[in-house]
């Protein structure tokens, strides 16, 4: 009789074949980072137009910290200062829209963000659909990890 085991470990795929085929094809890639595009593109028009909104800021301001995200992770590491002055530059107009009501960026907001965004563009040419995911995981665990210290805060005192 044989002693080989007939219990096979079996360790799954970190990804499925269809998933990794679609995360590193160029045919998924292009609508997906065309779409992205769009949404940030057509935010800032509308805030250059003084037709802003929350939503707006919340997409362009999430789309720039995914940025910040990618340069972290190597793609555009070289020009991350250029994409946090861009992401101050959402910051300035939140404050702005707080105290006056008004979602207008003035002309050097709009030239920060006009760099941020054609690097961003960059960057979602050079990256792959799994980097862009990973990016935007780590940015929404930014994004949770700060939440809940600003609520310790806020129970401490």
């Amino acid at each position: 009789m044989s002693r080989k085991s007939r219990v096979r470990k079996h360790n799954p795929a970190a990804m499925s074949p269809l998933l990794r085929a679609l995360a590193y094809s160029r045919t998924a890639h292009e609508p997906v980072t065309a779409a992205m595009l769009l949404q940030c593109y057509a935010a800032l028009d509308a805030f250059q137009r003084g037709h802003g909104s929350r939503d707006l800021h919340l997409t362009l301001s999430r789309h720039l910290l995914a940025s910040q995200e990618l340069a972290r992770l190597g793609v555009g590491e070289n020009v991350l200062a250029d994409i946090q002055s861009g992401h101050a530059a959402m910051v300035e107009l939140d404050v702005r829209e707080q105290r006056t009501g008004a979602w207008t960026l003035n002309g050097h907001e709009y030239a920060r963000l006009c760099t941020a965004l054609a690097i961003l563009d960059g960057q979602l040419s050079a990256a792959s659909l799994s980097d862009i995911a990973s990016a935007e995981a780590r940015m929404i665990e930014g994004l949770m990890r700060s939440a809940q210290r600003k609520a310790i805060a806020e129970a401490v005192l």
